[in-house]
């Protein structure tokens, strides 16, 4: 339908409810071997019937958390708020045409038979199947890890899959980045030395590195940048966590704002400790040949000269960042995913490869463009004990003085290495993630 309101009816039916066709019934393995007592590979009638009442059960418990006002009937509000905890928000008048295909007798309420007699042939099997489809944090690695962390099922922190994800998150970002580090150390140059005076070109950056330090010189600073990203995904993962309990969350699923909160705060807390390894990175990107023997001395160094302090250059700055990427990263996903949903939904609750990598592609860029003053403020100030004759000035500080010399576009110096970037790194972290997954059991959906 061109209104979408069969693309809701399926949404709100993968959200809400098991399957309830026989064909589906027959056709799962998962049924089969969930419901066969025998184990001889056969599902008699005996077992088929358990399977319907246990069914019935399970579509009655889940009208039950639809009725909050425990009226034995359904309106059209009680499923825009049933939608809008899981992260899906439609209007009222697209509630009501969903309540219209389910409603026999015009009274604009379902009760439990009219929603039990609903049929649907999508095999959704629990409340957050459709939003695992649409993980997008693990997967996408462009550099920057602020994005809000996945969330993981019951099932998949009971079955250990939850590490699995992470490490293969983890495994995928170290390829993706040292595959993408030329550009990465490139931006980083552009960022602290470019200006009106030294109008730094990609192909004129490049040039430079390799006529400075070599060809092996274009990945200087990607080794802590690696070293950088286990202790950075378990520590947000585990502060996530950690944040939805004290948030008295008891959903599997959180709603996007909460998603926001928690996220926001998780990445504060994981970058907060791993802080120093970003001005090690800074520090080691922009080196001179001969400058460190190697990550340790460069820490030696900045501490026996500049003292502790020197490890925390550009903090406010990063953690300000945060804020703008991880909101508009989610608001653009999110909206990206209802949209895709409504419109073309009406066949499977797994968009595919091409939808998934366009909208994380679209969403993380978006994070980056809001959140690029701040990154490029930070970089300077990280830098500016290492760059000859610059002063030491304050975040703000430097907002005038960028604003005052180079213009607004000198906010944004190094953003095309940085662009350029992420349809590789996205790539690249997509091809070697699904890899490690398989490897480590995990299986693809």
């Amino acid at each position: 339908h061109s209104d979408g309101t069969h693309s809701l009816q399926t949404a709100m039916h993968w959200i809400f409810s098991h399957t309830f066709s026989c064909i589906f019934l027959f056709s799962s393995q998962k049924t089969m071997k969930t419901e066969e007592k025998e184990h001889d590979g056969q599902l008699d009638f005996e077992e088929f019937v358990h399977y319907l009442q246990d069914h019935e059960k399970d579509l009655k418990l889940v009208f039950k958390s639809l009725d909050r006002k425990i009226a034995g009937q359904v309106n059209a509000n009680d499923i825009v708020n049933s939608l809008r905890d899981l992260g899906v928000h439609i209007s009222l008048q697209q509630a009501e045409r969903v309540l219209q295909s389910m409603d026999k007798n015009g009274t604009m309420t379902i009760d439990c038979n009219e929603w039990k007699k609903y049929p649907t042939l999508q095999p959704a099997e629990n409340i957050p199947e459709i939003i695992l489809y649409w993980k997008h944090s693990t997967i996408f690695d462009v550099g920057e890890n602020m994005m809000v962390p996945d969330e993981f099922t019951s099932e998949e922190h009971m079955t250990g899959m939850w590490w699995r994800h992470l490490v293969a998150g983890g495994g995928a970002g170290a390829v993706s980045r040292t595959c993408t580090a030329p550009l990465d150390r490139l931006k980083v140059l552009m960022q602290v030395h470019g200006s009106h005076g030294n109008n730094m070109c990609i192909m004129s950056g490049l040039t430079q590195m390799i006529k400075e330090g070599g060809m092996h010189s274009l990945w200087r600073g990607n080794g802590i940048n690696i070293i950088k990203i286990a202790p950075e995904t378990a520590l947000k993962f585990m502060a996530y966590e950690q944040i939805k309990r004290l948030m008295g969350s008891s959903r599997e699923t959180l709603g996007i704002t909460e998603r926001f909160l928690a996220g926001s705060l998780a990445g504060v807390i994981a970058q907060s400790a791993i802080y120093p390894m970003e001005v090690l990175k800074t520090r080691l990107a922009l080196r001179k040949t001969g400058q460190y023997k190697g990550i340790s001395d460069c820490a030696k160094q900045i501490l026996k000269g500049e003292g502790v302090s020197a490890f925390y250059k550009g903090y406010i700055p990063n953690m300000l960042g945060i804020i703008p990427y991880a909101g508009i990263d989610l608001a653009v996903y999110e909206t990206l995913k209802n949209t895709w949903l409504q419109r073309y939904g009406t066949e499977s609750a797994d968009p595919g490869v091409f939808v998934l990598l366009a909208c994380g592609t679209v969403s993380s860029t978006c994070g980056q463009l809001a959140s690029y003053p701040l990154a490029l403020v930070r970089t300077r100030m990280q830098a500016q004990a290492a760059v000859e004759g610059a002063s030491q000035v304050s975040m703000t500080g430097l907002f005038k003085q960028i604003m005052k010399t180079e213009g607004p576009t000198g906010l944004y110096r190094g953003l095309t290495p940085n662009f350029l970037k992420v349809i590789p790194a996205v790539s690249i972290s997509y091809v070697v993630y699904e890899h490690i997954k398989t490897t480590l059991g995990v299986q693809s959906r």
